[in-house]
């Protein structure tokens, strides 16, 4: 594939918008798809743009071999051709740009139905006497988010389940059009705010990536160790609550505390239990001194023991086993199609990490490497990566923390008020569900013209349907909680 088809950059990393090249449709269309599909790069971010006269169409994907990420774009004025069809991993994104962009045809899309206007849905049905619908949602019993899960049955098997989600479109993206200020920050953090830190992490890489800021090596460090505070409590949360959908109540119960020791440390590290504050662009908030690092160190060293019981008695108990193994299977084929990512693409055997493949300066003395194991893309397999990136974490948080130096890492984070006129910038973080991508683009004054957020649940709410295809109907809950997507993280 031709090197003039895509501009490659670090992660982290800001271009002038006029290098960023600007193919015809059908040669843009053609890369794009030959990319993805020949599995030589994966879909980030894929979003449209208005100008004078048409739209600009702008693909953000990765090369994990290279460890670079490739931006192109091209120019239509009314409409473009879809890819979905030769190339599913995007067809939700040209769904969205449907949606947010009326007047931009999209021809050739198999299904072009809203995202985010679930009011307006057509649902898919299937024919047949024996044929019965389940419907639930999008008011749930539980504290949760609306979305609506429509089951299409025969019996207590599911032939076909379709996703609605987006009730209650909260506008974050174009609220940040607009010049640089204060707000934004809490904007990001709040996009899926079990993510707060990866999220304000990535903001913080665009912002001074689009002002010649960066942050200074102690910042990151503090970064780093926030996020993987945050990744160790969601995980040890959702295994608790996968616990729980078995009724395996020991292992739930113990997990539901554990979580909240990891939600402590986060907040004797910057303050606040889901670490809102401590990543902020040109480098971070929080100070860590010596003598918090080795009380957190000790409460790792305290806790571990107790989550790692927990856990055992969740893989080594028969009745779990037996519910967790051959049930919600993705084939890795169809991972790759749709483009999983995170805990759901690596528990299909796709080797995904943007810690990795995208290294940024919070892991410059080496990401968290969680250990090798057998996946087979069932719900075991969501479970067991949750398990080995919590020993990964641990072991990361243990050598950073015990070399935290006598004199501490020190608070940075200088004030950044203008941004370079005409560029776009990229940074993707490894949230615990994946990689979270964040693009902006500015415009002539240096504003914001155009901010792009994808979270990883956007890649794997489909992943989450596949998996029920050919399950029954009570196997639902352990699937939904095997990929615990984020309902506010698609809705943005």
């Amino acid at each position: 594939m031709s090197d003039m088809l895509f501009l490659s950059v670090g992660n982290g990393c800001s271009v002038s918008l006029a290098q960023v090249p600007d193919l015809p449709e059908n040669v843009f269309r053609q890369a794009l798809i030959e990319a993805v599909t020949t599995g030589q790069k994966t879909v980030f971010s894929f979003f449209a743009m208005p100008e004078e006269t048409g739209f600009r169409l702008t693909a953000v994907l990765g090369d994990a071999g290279k460890h670079h990420l490739d931006i192109t774009g091209c120019r239509v004025e009314r409409s473009f051709s879809s890819m979905a069809a030769e190339a599913p991993a995007f067809q939700l994104f040209e769904r969205e740009i449907a949606e947010q962009y009326p007047s931009l045809e999209i021809k050739g899309h198999p299904w072009l139905k809203p995202v985010r206007k679930p009011d307006k849905t057509t649902f898919f049905k299937m024919s047949g006497d024996a044929v019965h619908e389940v419907a639930v949602g999008p008011i749930h019993a539980g504290v949760i988010e609306p979305g609506h899960f429509r089951f299409q049955c025969m019996g207590e098997d599911v032939y076909f389940l379709e996703i609605a989600l987006g009730y209650q479109h909260r506008g974050i993206e174009k609220m940040m059009e607009s010049p640089l200020n204060s707000k934004m920050i809490h904007l990001i953090e709040t996009a899926s705010g079990d993510a707060t830190v990866a999220s304000a992490t990535a903001w913080s890489h665009v912002v001074e990536a689009l002002s010649d800021t960066p942050a200074a090596r102690e910042s990151c460090v503090i970064r780093s160790i926030a996020m993987e505070l945050e990744r160790i409590a969601c995980h040890t949360g959702d295994l608790g609550a996968l616990a729980g959908d078995v009724a395996f109540l020991p292992t739930a119960s113990f997990c539901g505390r554990i979580r909240g020791e990891y939600l402590n440390m986060t907040a004797e590290l910057c303050g606040n239990r889901f670490g809102r504050g401590v990543a902020v662009p040109g480098g971070c908030r929080t100070a860590l001194e010596k003598q918090r690092a080795e009380k957190i160190l000790a409460w790792i060293g305290r806790i571990k023991p107790e989550l790692y019981h927990a856990l055992d008695l969740l893989f080594e108990s028969p009745t779990v086993l037996d519910r967790f193994e051959n049930t919600g299977t993705v084939s890795l084929e169809d991972a790759r199609r749709i483009g999983l990512v995170g805990v759901a693409g690596r528990a299909c055997g796709l080797a995904c990490d943007a810690r990795f493949d995208y290294p940024l300066p919070e892991y410059s003395s080496g990401a968290p490497a969680a250990e090798k194991i057998s996946v087979s893309g069932d719900v075991l397999s969501r479970a067991k990566i949750r398990y080995a990136d919590i020993a990964a974490s641990h072991a990361y948080l243990e050598r950073e923390l015990a070399a935290v130096p006598a004199e501490g890492l020190a608070a940075s984070a200088p004030e950044i008020t203008s941004l370079k006129a005409g560029h776009i910038a990229v940074a993707v973080t490894e949230a615990w569900r994946g990689p979270w991508c964040c693009t902006a683009v500015t415009g002539n004054s240096g504003e914001l013209r155009r901010v792009k957020i994808v979270d990883p649940s956007f890649h794997n709410w489909t992943g989450l349907a596949f998996s029920l295809r050919g399950e029954q109907i009570s196997h639902f809950p352990i699937c939904n909680k095997s990929f615990n997507l984020s309902y506010c993280g698609f809705d943005l």
